[in-house]
């Protein structure tokens, strides 16, 4: 909105012309998230806590845990909210890949909420039935990926890229359809499984958007894009915005949920930061580097799947408890520990991944 008024006003005041900068407003667009945060986040907390909208812990994990019982939940709004407004307020309105990537936030940010609503005010232990949240997911997962293909504008938009190899570069077809929605889907969910600790599924959250960011500016810049050998997406720079927006809400949500936590995101936030992450990816055609990026999600992911087979098959379990972050928990890590010492592990994982620009 902000960048219509800029346009307009560049024909009286030569000044405004710096709001065409991607950089400045991607910029902007994380202090006014942090701003938001600051001002939105107390008051929300405090709501939340009258209606004792609080977290409930299962007594079969770690003792540490049953503290944090009534801890107010549900917090992912304020992260919703945020991102929202400062996209809308930042971004260019006519650019497909802002509208397509905010509105599937959303989106899974909705199943989130109805899963959350169900547990913590209407007291249903279950929340949202598996099948239905799955169910919804695939909706939404499936409408955008179907959305992008049929939109797209070029073959660059539904190539798949491999990494550290410059020539290889996949047409996909029909076949980009599939890729697009397990990528959405899936990153939602291991974003999701993740969010059990203090802090320890946002940062990673925040550090994987910002280097998505910086994939985003050199796929919409086209000497950039040619240099590093990525494909040319002319629209995908308007993504700098989102991810910007995206930085300042986690990281301003992170203020209050840093251990110990004074709010928790719950599926609202999880699920719909998850799916974010995985359209961005999607969007500048780095899904391979979303894996690297978001390594630690993934191994969150493969540690449950591995648990549940190892059970079916053998009646045993590899891990003392799945999600990875509850086993060190149980072999007697402060949770302190666990998340700084996966915060790290998650910035060596986004150097990676940024890596992959220039070693091709």
């Amino acid at each position: 909105m902000l960048l219509i008024l800029a346009n307009w006003l560049e024909h009286y005041f030569d000044v405004f012309r710096v709001f065409h900068y991607l950089t400045l407003r991607g910029i902007l667009g994380i202090l006014t998230a942090l701003v938001i945060s600051f001002i939105v986040g107390p008051p929300m907390i405090r709501y939340l806590g009258s209606y004792k909208i609080g977290q409930t812990i299962r007594d079969d994990g770690p003792q540490s845990h049953l503290s944090k019982a009534g801890t107010p939940t549900m917090g992912g709004a304020l992260i919703l909210v945020t991102i929202t407004v400062s996209t809308l307020l930042w971004s260019d309105l006519g650019n497909r890949y802002v509208w397509a990537v905010l509105l599937v936030t959303l989106a899974y940010g909705l199943i989130g909420f109805v899963d959350d609503y169900k547990k913590l005010v209407l007291k249903n232990s279950k929340g949202l039935a598996a099948r239905y949240k799955y169910l919804w997911q695939s909706v939404f997962g499936l409408g955008a990926a179907l959305f992008l293909y049929h939109t797209a504008s070029s073959p660059q938009e539904t190539q798949f890229i491999v990494p550290f190899f410059k020539q290889v570069v996949l047409n996909m077809g029909w076949l980009y359809v599939p890729l697009a929605y397990f990528v959405v889907v899936g990153s939602s969910n291991a974003v999701n499984l993740t969010d059990g600790l203090d802090g320890l599924a946002i940062l990673p959250t925040v550090l994987v958007a910002g280097g998505l960011a910086i994939f985003a500016y050199a796929s919409g810049h086209s000497e950039f894009s040619e240099y590093l050998g990525i494909p040319y997406l002319p629209k995908a720079g308007e993504l700098v915005v989102f991810c910007g927006a995206l930085v300042g809400a986690g990281l301003g949500f992170l203020w209050f949920n840093t251990y110990p936590a004074q709010v928790f995101m719950g599926d609202i936030g999880a699920l719909a930061l998850g799916a974010a992450l995985g359209m961005v990816a999607v969007l500048v055609r780095q899904e391979i580097v979303l894996m690297i990026m978001g390594g630690i999600f993934v191994m969150e992911t493969v540690s449950v799947m591995l648990q549940v087979l190892s059970f079916k098959l053998t009646g045993r379990r590899i891990f003392r408890m799945a999600p990875i972050h509850h086993h060190f928990e149980l072999k007697g890590w402060p949770e302190p520990r666990v998340i700084v010492r996966f915060w790290i592990i998650s910035v060596i994982l986004v150097l990676i991944g940024l890596a992959t620009l220039k070693l091709r």
